[in-house]
């Protein structure tokens, strides 16, 4: 389902306009779910990082057992001469993806060298700076690397955090805000998250349950590079239910402030403000 408009498809060596069919019913990612994405964004004219989204996809197809076939940086040059249609005020969401179309054995594992690849730009605009959102808890848990691929950005991880979704919107919130195996915060059903406390920033340590996003990572690094004390450390529930600020990071909005978690109201603070100031002044200087 296209999110998105002025779409643009990436497949069989060569550019398509619009949405147009790529997989198979035959295909093993189609029904044993052998399929693997990665995601950036275009805006400004910029798409920061859009190298090591790229990279990143690879690894995923590998945690898959996807042979993955393109190297990262053909990946951007690609990208790059297939987002050239677009305007200067439009932003794009672009997505690479592989899937496996054959299976071994009796077809339950991807077979080897059996690999498809796309890539999706879709047009979509960055949400407001002052779009805040909502958290709640769910009953629903990261699961761990023995139970699923938590170290891919693997479509079959996903059901999971739309269960995560619709229980939290049942109750009137945007977003869920998720525990690991051991109960202590992971993330929430789509983006990493922050907690802000007397000036200090402070995000759950990665522990093999959730992707440690490339978008976090560079808000750490930036927010280093001013000064800021940022802890990648243990987080309960109770650490953001007292925290002064609550933000989320992820490629979809970059930031987005949080101004509730169940019975806690949090204010749109300055850290939050500084954190977006901080990427954006990244991205452009790209």
């Amino acid at each position: 389902m296209a999110f998105g408009t002025h779409i643009r498809t990436w497949f069989d060596g060569a550019w398509h306009e619009g949405d147009i069919p790529v997989m198979k019913a035959a295909d093993h990612g189609l029904w044993q779910g052998s399929n693997v994405f990665d995601g950036a964004r275009l805006f400004d004219g910029v798409a920061p990082d859009l190298d090591l989204h790229c990279a990143r996809l690879n690894r995923s197809a590998e945690a898959l057992m996807i042979t993955p076939t393109v190297d990262p940086a053909e990946m951007v040059a690609i990208i790059r001469d297939g987002l050239t249609p677009y305007g200067t005020d439009e932003a794009v969401y672009i997505r690479p993806m592989y899937w496996a179309v054959d299976g071994s054995d009796v077809g339950v594992a991807p077979a080897e060298d059996s690999t498809a690849f796309a890539i999706c730009l879709e047009a979509v605009p960055m949400p407001p700076a002052d779009r805040a959102t909502t958290l709640t808890r769910t009953r629903f848990r990261r699961p761990v690397l023995e139970d699923s691929v938590c170290n891919a950005k693997a479509g079959a991880l996903y059901p999971n955090n739309a269960r995560m979704l619709v229980e939290a919107r049942r109750k009137g919130f945007s977003n869920a805000l998720v525990a690991d195996a051991m109960g202590n915060v992971a993330e929430t059903a789509t983006a990493n998250v922050f907690v802000v406390k007397d000036g200090a920033v402070f995000t759950p340590i990665p522990n093999g349950t959730f992707l440690s996003g490339i978008t976090r990572t560079r808000h750490i690094a930036n927010l280093r590079a001013e000064g800021v004390e940022v802890h990648e450390t243990v987080l309960t529930f109770e650490d953001v239910h007292a925290a002064d600020e609550v933000f989320l990071s992820g490629n979809f909005a970059k930031v987005q402030a949080v101004t509730r978690f169940d019975d806690t109201e949090y204010a749109h603070g300055p850290v939050t403000r500084k954190v977006r100031e901080l990427y954006l002044d990244f991205a452009h200087s790209r």
